[in-house]
């Protein structure tokens, strides 16, 4: 579930109803009404990872639900590779491979899983599909293969595959892929 919360955090208050125009701001909820909302979604529903849960200076929020429910929390927006971020969060955009190599190595030292993740504006470059393989991250978000930029990357991971062998979809194991 990609829920991207930094777009519709309005005067410290998330609008649920943000998309609708005219807006009375009857829908805006605090940061705990939403960690209680995305919490009853765990329990209704298979969901299995949530990205961007909360804007992304939200600290206390992240820290709160991460420690509330069983599964993945991916901060993309609050982290985007940048291993200034990472260290800061491990303790309470763009950016070299070397870079990203590291950012990745102290997540996952700090025990947490890591996604290799494509940004808007891509192009067919498939190199994310091997640096996810190479990685070993086990979790690759280019989104919906409906558009070449995307299919490149789902094609490389395919022929991948066939060099190396049957693989292992990350699934509920992703926190140990």
């Amino acid at each position: 579930m990609d829920v991207a919360a930094s777009e519709f955090l309005k005067d410290g208050k998330y609008d649920l109803n943000f998309k609708n125009q005219p807006n009375d701001g009857a829908h805006a909820i605090s940061a705990q009404s939403l960690g209680d909302l995305y919490k009853e979604f765990v329990k209704e529903f298979p969901i299995v990872s949530i990205e961007d849960p909360f804007d992304q200076d939200d600290w206390s929020s992240w820290t709160s639900l991460q420690s509330s429910v069983d599964i993945q929390i991916v901060g993309d927006d609050l982290l985007v590779t940048n291993p200034k971020k990472i260290a800061e969060a491990i303790q309470k955009k763009a950016c070299t491979v070397t870079e990203s190599i590291r950012a990745a190595l102290d997540s996952k030292a700090a025990g947490w899983g890591v996604m290799v993740s494509h940004r808007s504006g891509e192009t067919e470059d498939n190199f994310i599909a091997d640096l996810s393989v190479g990685l070993a991250s086990g979790q690759i978000k280019t989104g919906a293969p409906c558009r070449s930029e995307r299919l490149a990357k789902y094609n490389q991971l395919l022929r991948i595959e066939e060099e190396l062998g049957n693989v292992r979809y990350a699934g509920e194991a992703f926190r140990s892929p």
